[in-house]
C-alpha cells in the first residue's frame, strides 16, 4: 500500500474516532473539505505542515499521529 493511501486511512480513522465530519476537522485544520476528502481517499500527496494542521485539529502530537504500531494496524485492516 502507498504512503498517500496509508495516510489517508489513518486520518479517516481518527477523525471517525473522534465523531468528527470532514467539514468540522477541515475547519480546525484550516483546509478545504474536499482537500479532506481527497487525502482520505489517498488521491493527494499531502505535506508535512498539512500533516500537521490535520493532528493538531485532531488533537495529536506528529509522533503519535505516526505511531508505528497503530498505523501498521490501520493499513493492514484497510487491505
Amino acid at each position: 500500500m502507498e504512503i498517500e493511501a496509508k495516510i489517508g486511512i489513518r486520518i479517516k480513522f481518527l477523525r471517525l474516532e473522534k465523531n468528527m465530519s470532514q467539514k468540522d476537522l477541515a475547519y480546525l485544520a484550516d483546509l478545504d473539505r474536499s482537500y479532506i476528502a481527497s487525502v482520505e481517499k489517498g488521491q493527494r500527496n499531502i505535506s508535512i505542515v498539512n500533516i500537521e494542521k490535520i493532528a493538531f485539529a485532531l488533537s495529536l502530537s506528529i509522533k503519535e499521529f505516526f505511531n508505528d504500531a497503530e498505523f501498521n494496524e490501520y493499513s493492514k485492516r484497510a487491505n
